[in-house]
């Protein structure tokens, strides 16, 4: 249960620094931000394993987390104007 809620936690702050470096506006509210930082840092893990960066069971950094959340903000506004 602690893991779940520090994982939101962090998600969360890495979802505030991503919208902050990402330029534009992006109108998202507390819970999107949150999900966008984890999605963000598990795609990061993810893209990390894969190309042998990380071992099974390792986390991603912070910088990689917010790198995955900032790319995940410019996928959604591509989306969105289309």
């Amino acid at each position: 249960m602690g893991s779940l809620i520090w994982t939101i936690v962090i998600g969360f702050v890495v979802g505030l620094v991503a919208r902050a470096l990402k330029p534009g506006n992006d109108s998202l509210g507390i819970v999107m931000t949150s999900i966008l930082g984890i999605v963000g840092a598990y795609a990061a893990s993810f893209v990390g394993k894969t190309m042998g960066w990380y071992a099974d069971g390792e986390a991603a950094g912070f910088i990689a987390a917010v790198v995955g959340a900032i790319i995940l903000l410019f996928i959604v506004g591509m989306i969105k104007k289309k």
